[in-house]
């Protein structure tokens, strides 16, 4: 079934709460004064990450050192890569960074950083997965990846009974598989007609991938094999590793939303209709973790107030510690279930679980 024939159908008292959740979080920004969008705190999170991800590899090319020490710089440069895309980049390919179009444009290019394409995130992550988030088959997010099985919907085979245990290192070739996965789903992309109805030629949109993914590996990594006095191997695994780290991050921080207990994963019926506000949807298939860590909190770029970012994704998430208690209010007021897992462990644990369960 394709996206645009899927409809969301809501009765009286779901319309009241996606009403007043919505007029509750505008009203915040209004008493305090406030924009929605990003603040300095966003700007100096973003001299922090690019710095941890630019500065060692800096120092990688200029300064002789043992491979130990390098791959120590990939740890760290692999880590950074993550904080920027969860806390620089996600804000604003949503343009929620800045007031700013063009601001927003600039750092929603540090996808390039990874070496991913930012139009492919747009339609996977903006279109697809917050428009339809959790429905298979459509959410890319939560389509069978290789040997693990994410959707309810989705074939179930043997080898999925042990997936809790093996899930975690497939997680950290996501950015690797990705490098090339981008390919043939920027061709599937142009045949459905999304990239033409997004105003983009599909033959230029693919030639500029090729070329950004061509000089994001020559700098990467054919100018430490160029400048330093590493073994060509040597740069491979210190790449290799970088992307491991950023890969496990990512995947785990976004199944720890989505694929967790007391997340749903509604499919629409044969008139492709969910029975169910779009709010409210979002308020199913979502759930919030750990937010009482200030650290979690700065590091993920508000990853973990996935509820809050769901409903309003034009607002950086800065400010969603501020607004979570608002929109909680809010579903317990219309009798509406909040999931939130109080830790990163518990809602990891939860997602170990939930992988069991789809495993059976």
């Amino acid at each position: 079934m394709k996206p645009e024939n899927i409809k969301f159908i809501s009765n009286d008292q779901q319309r009241q709460f996606a009403y007043n959740v919505r007029k509750n979080v505008n009203a915040y920004f209004t008493e305090n004064k406030i924009s929605p969008k990003g603040n300095t705190t966003l700007v100096v999170k973003t001299i922090i990450m690019l710095s941890l991800y630019i500065v060692p590899f800096v120092i990688l090319l200029l300064i002789p050192m043992s491979a130990w020490v390098g791959l120590s710089l990939s740890v760290i440069m692999g880590i950074a890569v993550a904080g920027i895309g969860m806390g620089i980049m996600h804000d604003a390919v949503h343009g929620s960074y800045s007031k700013k179009r063009w601001v927003n444009k600039l750092f929603g290019g540090t996808l390039y950083l990874l070496g991913s394409n930012v139009f492919n995130w747009e339609v996977q992550h903006n279109i697809m997965h917050h428009t339809h988030t959790n429905v298979g088959g459509i959410d890319e997010d939560i389509d069978t990846k290789g040997p693990i099985r994410l959707c309810e919907h989705a074939q179930l085979k043997q080898i999925h009974k042990f997936q809790y245990i093996y899930a975690f290192f497939f997680y950290s070739l996501m950015t690797i598989v990705k490098l090339f996965k981008e390919f043939p789903q920027l061709a599937r992309y142009n045949k459905l007609g999304i990239t033409k109805k997004n105003g983009i030629n599909p033959t230029v949109e693919y030639i500029k991938m090729v070329i950004y993914k061509i000089a994001y590996l020559f700098v990467i990594v054919g100018l430490p094999i160029l400048l330093t006095d590493f073994l060509w191997w040597q740069v491979i695994i210190g790449f290799v590793v970088m992307h491991l780290i950023t890969g496990a991050i990512l995947s785990i921080v976004f199944q720890m939303a989505h694929v967790v207990e007391g997340t749903l994963q509604p499919m629409p019926n044969e008139n492709g209709i969910i029975e169910t506000d779009w709010a409210v949807h979002q308020l199913n298939t979502t759930s919030d973790f750990g937010r009482d860590s200030n650290f979690l909190n700065w590091f993920v770029g508000g990853l973990n107030f996935q509820i809050e970012h769901h409903l309003f994704p034009n607002i950086s998430h800065v400010h969603y510690r501020k607004l979570s208690p608002i929109v909680e209010r809010t579903a317990i007021q219309f009798g509406l279930v909040y999931n939130l897992k109080p830790s990163f462990a518990s809602a990891l644990v939860s997602h170990i679980k939930r992988l069991k369960e789809l495993g059976r």
